[in-house]
């Protein structure tokens, strides 16, 4: 049970992930009223918190080794609690002060969670070897994909079961639920004893090739970060198939979940990186196919879906593992690394809020409403084009790997 212990906890925090992003702006702005630069403005205030909390946490972590099982159990309860409190908010006054409020508790029990987890790799995994930290790392991820999964169909879900105000408040009661369930049956996983490695550096960064991995993870995070923020937008709004974003989303993270295994085996006979450089292209492709469609087109864009979920399952567990491995071999602190890492992931999210937030409401868009052919073709560039040239970036700098 050690490993699927690792893919329940994962699982607990990504909701806490990517799914926010797609839920929030919908969730804010219809049923909070708020306007979608006020929403950009607040992910991005809430990252500049993050740039000071996470590699505080990656190193408090370091610091009181013995005090895993707290820091695990602490975190699982911030999430327990802020889910339902987060999805209850009505419109009212200081909605927007208590929606930032109960986001800064959520994002840093996800951070004190997800920093535990990957920093304590070495620990968790039952060798410290290569091999055995991508065995930990296909668990992990295939975890968290269902996490992802799971937090992203379930508003559809509950509808369909009869929930109110679009399934929001049932999910935050979920998700709160979900989160008791994973404490409560992780908890022999803090129980390891912890494998420590020397104090972090930059230098000692830049010599594991750790630096390279960091700046590729950030820069590899913005295209899924644009299309994430603007999944249920481009899918209701340019697309006009009402109804079927839940089904999509499914068929995206579940495409990526049974990818895993298939990219992990291709990784064990190529190498990582040329593992990487067949993904990556297959991503360009959707995020390009998807600028070419239009109202009604389900079949292509499910296909689009699919692939790109496939393309999503490599980058998501090979990344981090490959981070991982750079770490273990140069003997050095990883939750502080992590820390850091964490922090450029969840940067690459809140930029492309802050940025296309704005730049959709200049250009006259609004959700669920009539939009002109300015706006809409303003959400195709976002959503289709521009993570194409990012993408393209990425794909530049693994080529520079070793």
């Amino acid at each position: 049970m050690h490993y699927p212990r690792v893919s329940l906890y994962a699982m607990m925090l990504a909701a806490a992930g990517i799914p926010l992003y797609i839920h929030l702006p919908q969730f804010a702005s219809v049923n909070l009223g708020m306007g979608l630069g006020t929403i950009g403005a607040i992910l991005l205030a809430i990252r500049l918190i993050d740039l000071v909390q996470d590699p505080l946490i990656g190193w408090a972590i370091d610091r009181w080794p013995k005090a895993q099982s707290g820091f695990a159990m602490t975190a699982a309860a911030g999430l327990a609690v802020g889910y339902p409190v987060l999805f209850s908010l009505n419109p009212g006054p200081y909605v927007t002060a208590k929606m930032m409020a109960v986001l800064v508790g959520i994002f840093s029990a996800y951070s004190l969670g997800s920093i535990l987890l990957y920093g304590r790799s070495a620990t968790l995994a039952l060798r410290a070897d290569p091999d055995a930290l991508m065995t930990l790392a296909a668990y992990r991820e295939g975890g968290m994909l269902a996490g992802v999964l799971l937090a992203a169909s379930a508003p559809a879900m509950l509808v369909g079961l009869g929930a109110s105000a679009q399934g929001y408040p049932a999910f935050g009661v979920t998700l709160g639920l979900l989160a008791v369930i994973a404490a409560l049956a992780t908890r022999p996983l803090w129980r390891r004893p912890v494998i420590l490695g020397g104090a972090l550096s930059l230098a000692g960064l830049g010599q594991a090739g750790a630096l390279r991995l960091l700046a590729l993870a950030l820069v590899n995070s913005l295209p899924v970060a644009l299309t994430s923020t603007l999944f249920l937008f481009f899918v209701e709004d340019r697309l006009h198939l009402i109804g079927k974003a839940g089904l999509l989303l499914t068929l995206f993270f579940l495409s990526a979940g049974v990818s895993v295994p298939l990219w992990l085996r291709l990784c064990g006979r190529i190498g990582a990186k040329a593992t990487l450089l067949i993904a990556m292209p297959l991503a360009i492709a959707c995020f390009a196919g998807s600028a070419f469609l239009g109202p009604g087109d389900l079949v292509p864009f499910a296909v689009i879906c699919a692939a790109s979920g496939a393309a999503l399952g490599a980058d998501t567990v090979l990344l981090p593992a490959m981070f991982s491995v750079a770490l273990t071999r140069a003997g050095l602190q990883a939750s502080l690394a992590f820390g850091i890492w964490a922090f450029a992931g969840k940067l690459g999210l809140a930029l492309a809020a802050f940025a296309v937030m704005p730049i959709l409401q200049w250009n006259g868009f609004a959700p669920a409403q009539a939009n002109s052919a300015q706006a809409l073709m303003t959400l195709t560039l976002a959503y289709a084009v521009v993570p194409c040239a990012l993408k393209l970036g990425a794909m530049a700098m693994v080529l520079r790997l070793k």
